[in-house]
Parts: C-alpha cells; structure tokens; sequence
C-alpha cells in the first residue's frame, strides 16, 4: 500500500487548479497562494508546489489550459462574427482563465506548452479573418485580424467587469454581440476609402 498524497487525494493537480479557478473568479488573481489552495484541497502546504512550482508556475497552467479550451471553442465557429460569439461566450462560462491569459506579466511567457496552446487559439482566430472575402477585410489581413480581435475582447472584457449592464438592458450577451458586429462589419464599414 502507498502513501504517496497525491494517489490518496486523487488528482491534487485537478483540485489545485479548480481551486485556483473559483479564487480568480471571486477574488482576482492577486488573492491567489498556494499555502491557501493546499488547504482548500485538504493536503500539505508544499504538496501544490510537486505540480506548479510556484505561484507563476500555477498561473501558468491555467493560463495554458485556457488557450486550450479558447482554441476549442473558436475551432467549432463557422464564421468570423461566431467566433467572435464564441470568444464572448467562452469569457462568460471560464471568466477566470480569461483573467489569467490575458495578463502576460501573471505567467511564464516562455512556458512550451502555453505558447503552443496559444499559437492553437491564434491560428483559430485568424482562420476567421482569412475566411472574409478581400473587400471584406480591407488590405491588411493583420489588422483586420486586430479590428475583431479588438472587438471581442473589449465586449468580453466589458461584460465581464459589469460596465455593460446598463446597455445589455437584459439583451443575451451573444445576441448582442452579433448586432454590434453587424454595425460595425457592414460592406461601407469595411472597405478602405
């Protein structure tokens, strides 16, 4: 018989991370502690530190693990604007791992597997621009890639920090976000003048 923590605890990692997720949601990333996490999952104050690390290291993960999922959720969009949707909604259902990804200066930039989970989740997003027809996207497919980049992110961030309650006026959030883009993504808009 082991006495090994982690096999008696069952997946320390899993519970470490999903205890992380409901610490960010509620409180931010700066309430985070590993001391605190391994008393939430019941282990030693050290146990966390045989999967992370560190706090960074911790974040890290996270953050990887929510270019994963981001990855997936744009994967399955058929369109620009429903990736655009698909980004809204995967910051509404994982708030916390959008939190982290998004702040470099919280994770190991250089970590393997983030910036390939992160390439994954990029490739996702430009796919949609490059899917435009030419007069649709103007001349410069980069900075096409940054206007709905830049959309998204911004409607998503908004949401999330309370600022659009007042207009959202009960609307659903996706459907919302497909009226913003169809405002701002019509043929006049878009074409270089």
């Amino acid at each position: 018989m082991t006495s090994d923590r982690t096999y008696h605890h069952g997946d320390l990692r899993r519970a470490v991370l999903t205890a992380a997720l409901d610490v960010i949601a509620t409180e931010g990333p700066a309430a985070l502690s590993l001391r605190d996490l391994a008393r939430r999952a019941g282990v030693s104050h050290a146990a966390p530190a045989h999967h992370f690390k560190d706090r960074t290291g911790l974040l890290t993960a996270i953050a990887t693990e929510g270019y994963a999922l981001f990855a997936d959720a744009l994967a399955g969009a058929p369109d620009l604007r429903e990736r655009g949707v698909a980004y809204v909604r995967f910051a509404a259902t994982h708030p916390a791992h959008f939190q982290v990804m998004f702040q470099p200066d919280l994770h190991h930039a250089d970590d393997p597997e983030l910036l390939a989970a992160r390439a994954r989740a990029t490739e996702a997003l430009r796919a949609g621009v490059a899917d435009l027809p030419p007069d649709g996207r103007g001349k410069d497919d980069r900075l096409a890639g940054v206007a709905a980049w830049s959309l998204a992110h911004g409607f998503a961030a908004l949401l999330l920090s309370g600022n659009l309650s007042d207009a959202m006026e009960g609307r659903d959030p996706e459907e919302a976000f497909r009226s913003l883009t169809a405002l701002v993504f019509t043929p006049d808009n878009t074409r270089d003048r």
